[in-house]
């Protein structure tokens, strides 16, 4: 009878460890996904054209990333918290990120450049806070007891490593782009016109419409307002913005 009652106990328990093993796992998946996907989004938000605009909407982003590990890991989200953890692990990267905003008002090249620059840093940032929320939550950890002296090393680390992911999504990203513009073009290629008549006289060539200087102001500004409906900017801030690409 002895026996029996251990070896119940022995199953029992293996049952209770294999099912935490396997909610554990599911658990560190949603998670993967949620940093992954707010990656991709403070990578886009930070290739923003507008300055200023791409950093608090790389903000949003991590922000929002946190609210949903929270939920993950049954964590209770406080957001006054959550936006002080932010900023004290990413002001280093805050500042460079706003060299790189700056970057963007400059014509041409350096709008480019700085659009490329931050959308690389901001993913790094985003995939650093990440990974230290994670090892955080997954100890028991929760906002509230959450010590950003303590954990600013293991973010810096993460950072560094969080550059190669970035970059590695952004040529994913890029790939995955010109194989669906590839795959469209060969979808819409026009049928072989046939062999011109030499005793047909050729039409005319129809005149090219020029293409007009607006459309990436308009293209601009609409960017603007959907961040101004987002709320991630201020009327104030809306209205300054927009006098600098008018004038611009």
């Amino acid at each position: 009878m002895e026996d029996f009652i251990k070896t119940a106990a022995e199953k029992l328990k293996n049952n209770v460890m294999n099912d935490y093993k396997d909610l554990k796992k599911e658990r560190e998946k949603h998670a993967e996904t949620i940093v992954r996907n707010h990656i991709l989004f403070s990578m886009g938000a930070g290739a923003i054209p507008v300055p200023v605009a791409d950093i608090l909407a790389v903000s949003a982003s991590q922000l929002d990333m946190i609210r949903q590990l929270c939920k993950v890991y049954d964590v209770d989200f406080h957001e006054t918290q959550g936006k002080a953890i932010v900023s004290s692990l990413t002001t280093a990267t805050l500042a460079r990120l706003g060299a790189g905003s700056l970057a963007k008002m400059i014509p041409f090249v350096g709008s480019v450049v700085g659009s490329v620059a931050n959308a690389i840093l901001s993913g790094a940032s985003t995939y650093a806070l990440g990974q230290v929320f994670k090892v955080h939550f997954e100890t028991g950890g929760t906002i509230l007891d959450f010590d950003p002296d303590r954990l600013k090393k293991m973010y810096r680390e993460q950072f560094e490593k969080g550059k190669k992911v970035a970059e590695e999504l952004r040529k994913q990203q890029e790939a995955k782009k010109k194989a669906e513009e590839s795959t469209a073009g060969s979808a819409d290629a026009p049928a072989a016109e046939p062999a011109p008549n030499p005793n047909v006289e050729p039409a005319p060539e129809p005149a090219t419409a020029k293409p007009t200087s607006d459309a990436d102001t308009i293209t601009r500004l609409k960017e603007l307002g959907e961040l101004k409906a987002a709320g991630i900017i201020t009327d104030e801030e809306f209205e300054r913005m927009k006098k600098r690409i008018i004038g611009a």
